[in-house]
């Protein structure tokens, strides 16, 4: 699809709508509000995505390098029949066609790190005076492209201190078993292949487990990441489980251990028909053999309410009142965990647990505090973090916007900006050219600033006239995200 076409409808007649003398736009791209208790700050990543994909690759195949007449026929035949327009304005896209790149100014902080609220993370402007039509024309693409890398990379970000915290509330000195301990198990339930990707690549930040293929593919390709970036281990499911028959479970479960996968790390879905059976049957009539292995044999729960699931419930009788971590110590015996020289709780031998079933934040904490009562070490759990998790948002989690905030009329640069009487604030719009100063997840904004402070900033120009002129790494961006945790 061509990306002219990546817009709101309304925004085809706003170069009309604009009044006379206007020249040059700034717009903005500000988190401004926060549905999520005690979160105050918010993970800025996506725009090279979004720069490279959009605005250089999609731009130059699908426009530029287009010819103009079949641009011109189309744009007007889809005018004419969507929105009734018997002689639809193309001047401005025929223009825009033989310039030959786009004359935008884009200055960003630098990706990963945090902003406060209400703090833009981007300001947009254009840099030919024929095209001021232009960064707001941009304002549905960009916002449908960047509210879902930065939300979900700050959802992992929250997940990744949560972690760190236990860990070493727990005695660990070594944090990188946390790496693997939130697993990205969303893609199935995302809104589509591309919406995964985003959000996969914001989960990456902050870990290298991952189911999502497409995640890694797009980190390597658009930030450089490497094909290590991420990665999962041998992982069983229901339909292999199911597939030898009720009957023939054990057997399913000694052939995986023994004959396909003698050695490293197996994940094995156990609830297919008795979980409780699998911990207090199988697992200890497998124990010589799962204690052999160079490698952990993981349980894997997918149904029931997690955390009486894992810690155990003290209403249930029987195994269900153990929990899954405690059978799984009792059967397999535990080791002490002194890694780095730490002094952590102790390990399960050769065993652990993963449960990926409708886990949040609040759950996860729950699992990790039950699990550290029952004096065991915390690296005996992953989480899979799913579209539970990363789907259950909205653009407006954290109150995501793209601002007009100046513009150049007639020479002069005039302020503007909207402050509702009807809104408590949380669509009040900054005023005039907004720069950014101080560090991370702490920076202060200054208003009605001058176009040259946005060079002597916190932002960085990063795109200019169609050339990309920051080209971030994934490990930096990793880095400046662990950084404000």
């Amino acid at each position: 699809m061509q990306p002219i076409y990546l817009i709101d409808f309304y925004k085809v007649g706003h170069i009309d709508q604009y009044p006379s003398g206007i020249t040059q736009i700034w717009s903005n791209w500000t988190p401004r509000t926060s549905r999520i208790k005690l979160q105050s700050t918010v993970v800025h990543f996506g725009l090279q995505y979004f720069i490279k994909k959009i605005l250089i690759e999609s731009f130059e195949e699908e426009f530029f390098k287009l010819d103009l007449s079949t641009i011109i026929e189309h744009y007007r035949s889809i005018m004419q029949s969507t929105l009734g327009l018997q002689e639809p304005r193309t001047d401005h896209i025929a223009a825009l066609h033989k310039l030959g790149y786009l004359p935008l100014d884009i200055y960003s902080i630098p990706e990963g790190n945090s902003t406060p609220l209400n703090c833009p993370s981007i300001v947009i402007t254009n840099t030919h005076p024929d095209f001021f039509w232009l960064p707001n024309y941009f304002e549905t693409m960009l916002s449908a492209y960047l509210w879902k890398p930065s939300t979900s990379a700050t959802t992992a970000q929250r997940f990744r201190a949560l972690f760190e915290k236990y860990a070493k509330e727990s005695g660990e000195k070594d944090m990188s078993f946390i790496d693997w301990q939130g697993h990205d198990f969303s893609m199935r339930g995302m809104s589509g292949v591309e919406d995964a990707i985003l959000s996969g690549m914001g989960h990456l930040t902050c870990f290298s487990g991952t189911d999502s293929l497409p995640a890694i593919l797009a980190a390597n390709q658009y930030y450089n990441a490497g094909l290590n970036c991420g990665g999962s281990v041998p992982a069983t499911e229901h339909s292999v489980m199911c597939a030898g028959g009720q009957e023939g479970e054990f057997e399913t479960f000694r052939r995986l251990i023994e004959d396909v996968y003698p050695e490293g790390i197996v994940s094995i879905v156990s609830d297919s028909w008795d979980l409780w059976k699998v911990l207090t049957d199988y697992i200890p009539r497998l124990k010589e053999t799962i204690l052999a292995r160079n490698g952990k044999v993981v349980i894997r729960p997918d149904s029931g309410v997690p955390e009486l699931i894992i810690c155990g419930n003290d209403t249930a009788e029987g195994a269900a009142k153990k929990g899954v971590i405690q059978l799984l110590a009792e059967v397999l015996g535990v080791k002490p965990n002194t890694a780095n020289g730490g002094t952590g709780l102790p390990l399960i031998q050769n065993g652990g647990a993963i449960y990926g079933d409708a886990i949040s934040y609040e759950r996860a904490e729950k699992i990790l505090q039950g699990i550290i009562a029952k004096g065991l070490s915390p690296y005996n759990m992953v989480f899979g973090i799913g579209s539970y998790t990363y789907e259950y948002v909205t653009r407006d989690t954290y109150g995501f916007a793209m601002k007009a905030t100046a513009t150049r009329q007639n020479g002069q640069v005039i302020p503007i900006f909207k402050k509702p009487i009807t809104d408590t604030g949380g669509k009040f719009s900054h005023k005039g050219i907004p720069v950014v100063s101080g560090e991370p997840g702490k920076y202060i904004v200054s208003e009605q600033s001058l176009p040259e402070d946005l060079d002597n900033c916190a932002f960085e120009k990063v795109f200019s006239n169609g050339k990309l002129l920051i080209d971030n790494s994934f490990a930096t961006i990793r880095s400046r995200v662990r950084a404000s945790l």
